[in-house]
């Protein structure tokens, strides 16, 4: 009777035990469908869905400059079937601008792995100076005379130029657009002087004569665009991306965090997913939660020192 007791308990067991390996792992995207955010969500969760053996569906979650869908994410249950894919804005400007979150960056959720960067590009006039160290030569010699635009106060491309205008000790003054797209035409008209965009969407207008690219924004010089300088040669240590990254609720077991840093990192080295990211503008990064969490620490501090010395506000 007691090993027949035994068995009817396995069996009535089983169907629960395989309905939890079954379930999909929630990958919440704190964005709209369409942006380069989702994009990369979308073609990671096919390769994530082949190392883990599992299903990974995106969950698009936008509102409140990405912090609804981190919040939602930062309050799941840490059991490994949500995760978080984050950026720059959500986990390094966001706080750095003071914004009342309803979480803690640092405290609410488990570094998993660093995705990726986007570096963007410098984008002048085609009558500007060739190079970045003669138009950086040239806003010396006329402060306040140039101006930059931005997609908005307080995102990275504002972020990009101020930290540019820092390290160059140049004034410039600030011209503030609803998107990098509609400074495009300013800046082929030489209305504007320069701008920082991302290399996706900046490039083409080089490639087509429009405009003229002067330098990357990442430490080295990106393979993506390895014929433009990067700024760092004539600034040192210059650098301004925006990363990507893999994060789970605060509370995330040790080797559910490994399983997922190893599905990641295998992912990223894919041959399709890392020609993918390339169309994105993202260079597949990788590597351990530590580094991970040791990178968003540094880029959150950058932003913060800027931030505040340039008295930097989201309105």
């Amino acid at each position: 009777m007691h090993r027949r007791q035994l068995l009817l308990s396995a069996l009535a067991a089983a169907p629960s035990v395989g309905w939890a390996q079954a379930r999909a792992i929630r990958l919440i995207v704190p964005f709209p469908a369409g942006g380069a955010t989702d994009l990369l969500a979308r073609t990671l969760s096919t390769q994530l869905s082949k190392q883990l053996g599992q299903n990974v569906v995106v969950d698009n979650k936008p509102g409140a400059g990405g912090s609804l869908g981190a919040d939602l994410a930062a309050k799941a249950a840490p059991d490994g079937q949500t995760l978080l894919l984050s950026t720059t804005s959500t986990h390094s400007i966001g706080p750095a601008l003071g914004a009342r979150l309803p979480y803690d960056v640092a405290s609410d959720f488990t570094p998993i792995a660093h995705l990726g960067d986007a570096p963007s590009v410098m984008l002048v006039p085609n009558g500007a100076p060739a190079t970045a160290r003669d138009w950086i030569a040239m806003a010396r010699a006329k402060p306040g005379q140039l101006n930059y635009a931005s997609s908005g106060n307080g995102t990275i491309v504002q972020l990009t130029a101020e930290l540019f205008k820092a390290q160059a000790g140049l004034f410039i003054v600030h011209i503030p657009y609803r998107g990098t797209a509609l400074a495009i035409p300013d800046l082929v008209s030489g209305k504007v002087d320069v701008l920082f965009d991302s290399l996706p969407t900046g490039l083409p207008h080089v490639r087509d004569g429009r405009l003229k690219a002067l330098a990357v924004t990442s430490l080295k010089r990106s393979p993506l665009a390895p014929d433009i300088p990067a700024l760092a040669e004539v600034l040192p240590g210059f650098e301004s991306n925006t990363w990507f990254g893999l994060y789970g609720p605060k509370g995330l077991p040790a080797d559910a965090v490994l399983r997922f840093n190893q599905a990641a990192n295998a992912a990223l080295a894919d041959p399709e997913l890392r020609e993918r990211l390339a169309r994105l503008g993202i260079e597949p990064r990788g590597g351990t939660p530590q580094a991970f969490a040791q990178m968003t620490e540094r880029d959150r501090a950058r932003w913060k020192r800027i931030i505040t010395e340039r008295r930097i506000t989201p309105d």
